[in-house]
């Protein structure tokens, strides 16, 4: 799956961020609106992630879709 994917179908996909990243909230998740920089960008904050680690971990979640 691309991230594309996930973009489009945004308001299907909140729900499984939200499962994956749970410290993200539903007013992050909106704010997001799909786009995967601000999703790492918010990762790296809740979790004290550096950005590749951030990228990696999306990479992987995205490799489980």
């Amino acid at each position: 799956m691309n991230w594309n994917n996930v973009e489009g179908n945004w308001k299907e996909f909140k729900g499984r961020v939200k499962q994956q990243w749970g410290k993200l909230t539903d007013d992050d998740l909106a704010r997001i609106e799909g786009r995967r920089d601000e999703l790492e960008g918010l990762i790296q904050q809740r979790y004290g992630y550096a950005q590749d680690e951030s990228r990696r971990e999306i990479d992987t979640w995205l490799g489980r879709m």
